[in-house]
């Protein structure tokens, strides 16, 4: 392991094994609320406001664990693009008057009985929508217009180099050059273009890489992974010169349709508004309040499960930067008692899901009445539950805020950061006008401690556990790099290991170490911490937290693993 800072990828991307290969769906997460979109049963569709104010395309979702890199290589570029089912009818993409729609990976085969397809609006001449498809979408573009697509002799993981053919006047490739390093991840191939369509690229292993007719264009890589260098500029040029879209999608455009969507969807109802502290529900708060000022109540709930003095920090913050009154409530007591005995992690988040809405109903009962609930749901939360919003996918875990909510909740969803990743709700923030010390925090889960201490969540565990939370982030901080590292934090593992200390044998509990690199936490890496940062942590911990006498350090990358350990 490396000395020097920690490593801080693009997204440490491990490329998705689609397209005719069989996949072992493993990824996802993050913390959580809504674009200029109110709630739905998709991702697109009802009460788009003022749904011309920028570019937008779609991405069609045929189950890639990686469709929503694409979809944020698309808003990288400034164009606002959404990620929704394969299936989606014309009737749910229709209010964002998409400028054209992308065709993710997948892990069928086109030539399979029960493959997916697609949709005849996509290729319906009366729209003419410019089409990108990437692998498995390109397979399907071709089976869908005439070609062939079979077994390749050789399936292609990993890195290739394309070469353009012909004099690259292609506007997908403008600007780059002939030659070009690329990501392939496909056991099928196509045999035969439909009629019509050109050659763009090729491989020594696949003869067509790209393929392109008018505004059709199909690439077999993956463009939208870190190991296709040029990938996002490949993207671009989809979007600015095929699709003819303006790079307007900025934390700016955004938040103003945002203010107008919450303005115009609560009108004169009040809105009680879940506040953890961290980045996602303050800048929630702060949008919400921008839109519809003292209709919002925001409540802080200690449900016991925070870390070491987060409960003083996040009141006395958020009575120094904001222009609300904090409305705290005590859960502690009722948090611990649901969750006395309980082991399984889903269980665990879906306990506080439906814990913190029973709250909250009270705080309604007792201060109401109040219409909405607000929360600080993103994207990634919406992808690893895998609720209506994103079928294709399968689910990685259960987020409190998602699939934690119960069916019986008296309020309607406030969620104005629902389809928005990590980095860009920072962005949002930022414009906003927070301060660093809010919009750098770095992510919480909201199930707190009761995912970090794996087993049943006890009193004493609890104890032992923000210790040695407060143990690795103050030496993180210490050392510089709170900024370069995505999260870090403990794990109280359910395992005694011996130990000696002070010529006695010791039997104690196992502390493990956590520490990532990542942009928006679908995908992270192992960070690597100086050996001596890692030592001081140790050390602090086994002297200073009674009870704990062995510590590991997680280098485990996600995928496979996710970032919490439960």
């Amino acid at each position: 392991m490396s000395s020097s800072s920690p490593t801080h990828p693009d997204a440490a991307l491990a490329p998705d094994p689609d397209d005719g290969i069989a996949v072992d769906p493993t990824e996802g997460h993050v913390e959580t609320v809504e674009p200029p979109i109110a709630e739905s049963a998709h991702l697109l569709g009802q009460d788009v406001p003022d749904k011309a104010a920028v570019d937008a395309v779609v991405v069609l979702d045929f189950g890639s664990q990686y469709s929503q890199l694409i979809t944020r290589r698309v808003r990288e570029c400034g164009v606002y693009c959404e990620l929704v089912p394969h299936d989606a009818p014309w009737s749910d993409i229709e209010p964002l008057h998409p400028k054209g729609v992308i065709l993710s990976g997948g892990p069928a085969s086109v030539y399979a009985p029960d493959a997916p397809h697609l949709p005849e609006w996509v290729l319906d001449p009366a729209r003419q929508l410019p089409v990108l498809g990437i692998c498995y979408g390109m397979q399907l573009l071709a089976d869908a217009l005439g070609g062939e697509v079979a077994p390749a002799d050789r399936r292609e993981y990993g890195p290739a180099t394309i070469t353009v053919a012909g004099d690259g006047s292609s506007p997908l490739f403008t600007g780059l050059p002939t030659d070009l390093a690329v990501w392939m991840s496909h056991g099928d191939h196509i045999e035969v273009p439909p009629p019509g369509f050109t050659v763009l690229a090729r491989s020594a292993n696949s003869p067509v890489a790209a393929i392109g007719r008018d505004g059709l264009v199909g690439l077999q890589f993956h463009p939208e992974v870190a190991h296709t260098p040029l990938g996002k500029a490949i993207i671009e040029n989809f979007l600015l010169r095929i699709c003819g879209c303006e790079a307007t999608w900025s934390p700016e455009s955004f938040i103003e349709a945002a203010t107008r969507d919450v303005r115009e969807r609560v009108g004169d109802g009040r809105v009680l508004l879940g506040l953890s502290g961290g980045v996602d529900s303050s800048v929630a708060a702060a949008l919400i309040h921008r839109a519809i000022g003292d209709q919002l109540t925001p409540v802080f709930v200690d449900n016991g499960l925070l870390r070491l003095g987060e409960v003083d920090l996040v009141r006395e913050v958020f009575a120094r930067h904001f222009g609300m009154d904090l409305v705290y409530v005590d859960a502690r007591e009722r948090f611990l008692r649901r969750l006395v005995g309980v082991t399984d992690p889903e269980a665990k988040r879906v306990i506080v899901g439906e814990e913190f809405v029973r709250v909250f109903e009270a705080e309604a009962e007792r201060a109401g009445p109040f219409d909405f609930l607000a929360q600080g749901t993103l994207y990634p939360d919406v992808i690893e539950s895998t609720t209506a919003d994103t079928k294709a996918a399968a689910k990685i875990k259960t987020h409190h805020n998602v699939g934690g909510l119960p069916a019986d909740m008296r309020f309607r969803l406030v969620e104005p950061l629902k389809f928005l990743f990590k980095d860009e709700v920072r962005a949002v923030g930022r414009a906003l006008g927070l301060p660093d010390e809010i919009v750098e925090r770095q992510p919480f889960p909201g199930p707190g401690l009761a995912v970090r201490l794996l087993g049943e969540v006890r009193e004493p565990d609890l104890d032992l556990l923000r210790r040695a939370d407060a143990i690795v982030r103050e030496e993180v901080e210490a050392a510089g790099l709170a900024r370069d590292v995505w999260q870090y934090f403990a794990v109280l593992l359910p395992v005694d290991s011996t130990g000696v200390m002070g010529d006695y044998r010791t039997y104690a509990r196992v502390c493990a170490v956590r520490a990532v690199a990542s942009q928006d936490a679908m995908t992270a890496d192992w960070a690597r911490l100086p050996y001596d940062l890692l030592a001081r942590m140790s050390n602090r911990i086994v002297n200073e937290v009674r009870g704990i006498n062995r510590i590991v350090y997680d280098i485990t990358s996600k995928p496979p693993a996710t970032i919490e350990w439960e």
